[in-house]
């Protein structure tokens, strides 16, 4: 039986009741926020890391799920997993998002073990990677394919995220740069079920290769995170991610694939899309059609969801406004006539 429900984020942990508490989007301290817009019950989904505290005084790893009507108030957490007994990595959770793959549902977590890696050098390099579940619905239960990650067992990986291209499946995830330096961004070729993977990772670009991107320790530490692909209305197809800027601030950039493939090759724009202490950056289309980036800031502290309205231009993305309030605001397409 459960006493009580802790709502908590990668750094920090605040208190929240179990159920239907309702809360305002501001008072709900977040990272990595995930939205998945259902339209069958005209619901969005947010997705977060949940800690579960036992009858014992333990606490159980896992994720958790608000729901909202109107993206300003949100009803939840809810419990959709948690780590059972015996898991490959019960230490965090990191960075959930659930997507929608052939009638099914499928959390795609970042899951981390106290084990050590092989040769590693400092207490960071432990066992981390990307593992995927499923569902039935949106609110799970979900459940893993195997008791291990899909990313490789002796990597430190994290920020896993799904991109069906011709109709085939990938991951796109990030090996650490605490265990190589220049972290790379990788991608793979999943089974069709998502059940695992059918070959081996290959490397799409590595942080050094932005102009914008500063690395955490001088010379190296050059950080990869959240990858976020999509299609503009040209066909061109893009991938957000985040790392430091040359201010040592969190920031969301672009890259772009010339080929128009997820094989890449990528290239990266110069200037990042938003350098303002915020990142993990994935985007959803409301139900009255706005573009919408969410992201956390700041980045240090106490991180909230954000929401920024965008433009597509067919060429790139372009940030209209900071979205403080759906409920009085107008899309910004409206606002012009």
């Amino acid at each position: 039986m459960l006493v009580a429900v802790l709502a908590t984020t990668n750094l920090v942990s605040t208190s929240a009741a179990p159920g239907n508490t309702v809360r305002r989007r501001e008072e709900i301290q977040i990272r990595d926020p995930f939205i998945l817009p259902v339209t069958e019950s005209n619901t969005y989904f947010l997705y977060r890391q949940l800690s579960v505290r036992l009858d014992d005084g333990r606490r159980r790893q896992g994720v958790g799920v608000y729901t909202s009507k109107d993206l300003q108030q949100w009803e939840g957490p809810r419990s959709v997993f948690q780590c059972p007994d015996g898991f490959w990595a019960d230490q965090s959770v990191w960075a959930p998002e659930v997507h929608r793959y052939r009638g099914r549902f499928y959390l795609f977590a970042t899951f981390t073990s106290k084990d050590k890696l092989p040769a590693a050098k400092d207490l960071r390099q432990v066992k981390r990677g990307t593992q995927i579940l499923v569902a039935d619905s949106p609110e799970g239960p979900f459940k893993p394919f195997a008791n291990k990650p899909h990313t490789p067992e002796d990597w430190s990986s994290l920020d896993g995220t799904l991109w069906i291209e011709d109709g085939v499946p990938y991951m796109i995830f990030c090996h650490e740069w605490t265990q190589i330096g220049d972290g790379t961004m990788d991608w793979v070729r999943l089974k069709d079920d998502l059940s695992g993977v059918a070959g081996p990772p290959q490397v799409l670009f590595k942080a050094s290769d932005a102009k914008w991107v500063r690395g955490l320790n001088g010379a190296s530490g050059f950080v990869t995170d959240a990858p976020f692909l999509y299609r503009t209305k040209s066909g061109r197809l893009l991938m957000l991610w985040s790392s430091f800027d040359v201010r040592k601030k969190y920031a969301v950039g672009v890259a772009y694939s010339t080929s128009g493939k997820v094989a890449g090759p990528w290239q990266q724009m110069d200037e990042p899309l938003l350098a303002n202490d915020g990142g993990h950056g994935m985007l959803f289309q409301t139900f009255d059609g706005r573009l919408v980036m969410a992201i956390h800031q700041p980045n240090e502290g106490r991180s909230r969801a954000r929401f920024y309205e965008l433009e597509d231009t067919g060429h790139a993305l372009r940030i209209r406004r900071e979205i403080a309030s759906f409920n009085s605001e107008k899309p910004a397409s409206e606002n012009r006539n």
